[in-house]
């Protein structure tokens, strides 16, 4: 009994994650599934670590006092390190918070593969072929999504572009770089020679992680939710295959849930955006770059119309429906919660006023949907792209703060864009549209907007909390 606690242990928590997965489906449940997923998570690395002592454990021996220092140390450093993370980054840092954290998994299954084959054996394949085809994966599988995940990180920080970058012959280098990877997985799983096994499998780890870095940085900005959403399945698949190779049961199931969940959630998420997953994993397979001066240049596309904090108020007030569109401007200005009283006020004066969320709003999957819930809005109004554009064309004012790329009407009658294709939220279709921006400047997707120059635009440039902050200054003061 005791022998077996580990693994009753491990069944327990496995089942904490699955009920973590779905809370998390829903906002309403979401913190218990956070709370869920934590327990389980801890429940977990306690019975790892106490399991070491258990004869008949699977533990191969019991750790001195001084490793066992080594290892609470190490877990309490990692402990520190998150908590001081989690509780500092803002929620405009969340999507490159996890994108450094898929790197992070799939860094350790890398070593944990490498280590593996180091303690093997004296010779090689003395862990037996079986074992040694699950390093090969798990290595290659983890240098992927190391470096595609640093590649992501770098996009969502800003540090690099939105614009894919398109090597000539990319799909080429691609198959080359696969091809050579089954090669030396070939080779090392069949040598018997140790030297040769250890160098097969550091070169594979080199061309893995070649063909992580040009797989992210081929894939344009506008889909950057999708492939933090891949890079999610792929560190699932890293940390199961870390499982095979340490026989270790929770590891497996867990990433498992992680690869699968990841993998449903980007499949979804590309049907929305009309988007084909293996495109979008193959780094923008069957796009061609864009010729040479065919984006459109700020300004170029009409006249700009341009409102006032009085102007706008008045509009929001005088209406009877008013549909709020929150993009990444929002985020960035922290305006979630002025944007929040600013519909209370609306919905006191006896105005509908919802949310229009579209699927990829933001730099995260549900990154809109996190922003609301942390202010308090109520989850009645919060409506998904799929059920608001049939009510738009009803719609007396829709407000758009700081979004670009999902209400742009290119995605619709523009063949020769990026973003051609991906449903959107089609806010022209209301009576008026006020847009509050910094800026021209385009979206994250590298192109102009032209609803920022149709008729019923009106551009409310500033900072959104600041502007947002001015409106609910001269709302009180307009009779009802």
């Amino acid at each position: 009994m005791t022998a077996a606690f580990p693994s009753v242990a491990y069944l327990v928590a496995s089942f904490l994650f699955i009920l973590s997965l779905k809370g998390l489906s829903q906002p309403a449940t979401a913190r218990r599934g956070n709370v869920l997923g934590s327990v389980g998570m801890a429940l977990a690395i306690v019975v790892t670590a106490l399991a070491l002592y258990i004869p008949g454990s699977g533990a191969p021996a019991i750790p001195s006092p001084s490793t066992a220092m080594l290892l609470a140390g190490a877990i309490g450093i990692g402990c520190l390190i998150g908590a001081v993370l989690a509780a500092r980054v803002a929620m405009t840092q969340m999507p490159e918070l996890v994108a450094i954290l898929h790197s992070f998994v799939g860094l350790a299954a890398v070593l944990v593969g490498i280590v593996s084959r180091m303690t093997a054996g004296t010779a090689a394949g003395a862990g037996g072929m079986v074992h040694d085809l699950e390093v090969a994966i798990g290595v290659f599988v983890g240098a992927v999504t190391f470096s595609g995940s640093i590649v992501a990180f770098l996009k969502l920080r800003g540090t690099l572009g939105g614009k894919p970058l398109l090597l000539p012959g990319r799909h080429l280098l691609n198959l080359v770089l696969a091809a050579a990877s089954v090669i030396l997985i070939a080779i090392q799983v069949s040598t018997h020679a140790p030297a040769t096994a250890m160098t097969c499998l550091l070169g594979l780890t080199a061309i893995a992680l070649v063909l992580g870095l040009h797989l992210v940085a081929a894939i344009g900005g506008g889909d950057m939710p999708v492939v933090v959403s891949i890079l999610n399945s792929y560190s699932g698949w890293a940390a199961a295959a870390a499982g095979f190779m340490l026989s270790n049961d929770l590891l497996i199931i867990t990433g498992a849930l992680v690869g699968a969940s990841g993998a449903i959630l980007s499949y979804i998420m590309c049907v929305a955006m009309n988007r084909s997953i293996v495109g979008v994993i193959f780094g923008g397979f069957g796009a061609e770059a864009p010729a040479a001066g065919a984006a459109a240049a700020p300004g170029a596309l009409g006249t700009v119309h341009e409102t006032t904090v009085e102007e706008a108020a008045e509009l929001l007030t005088t209406g009877q429906s008013a549909v709020v569109v929150p993009g990444y401007g929002m985020a960035v200005a922290q305006a979630q919660h002025a944007v929040r009283e600013l519909t209370d006020v609306l919905l006191a004066r006896g105005i509908t006023v919802r949310y229009a969320i579209h699927p990829v709003a933001g730099r995260l999957p549900g990154h809109m949907n996190v922003l609301l819930a942390e202010a308090g809005v109520s989850y009645d109004i919060v409506k998904e792209m799929d059920e608001i554009n049939d009510e738009l064309p009803e719609t007396d004012v829709v407000m758009v703060i700081g979004a670009n790329d999902i209400v742009n009407p290119s995605a619709l009658d523009d063949p020769g864009s990026p973003i051609y294709g991906m449903p959107i939220l089609q806010v022209w279709k209301a009576r008026r549209v006020i847009m509050l921006k910094r800026s021209l400047a385009a979206g994250y997707a590298g192109i102009d907007n032209p609803l920022c120059y149709r008729d019923n635009t009106l551009m409310l440039f500033g900072d959104a909390k600041q502007t947002v902050m001015k409106l609910l200054a001269v709302i009180p003061t307009l009779a009802r």
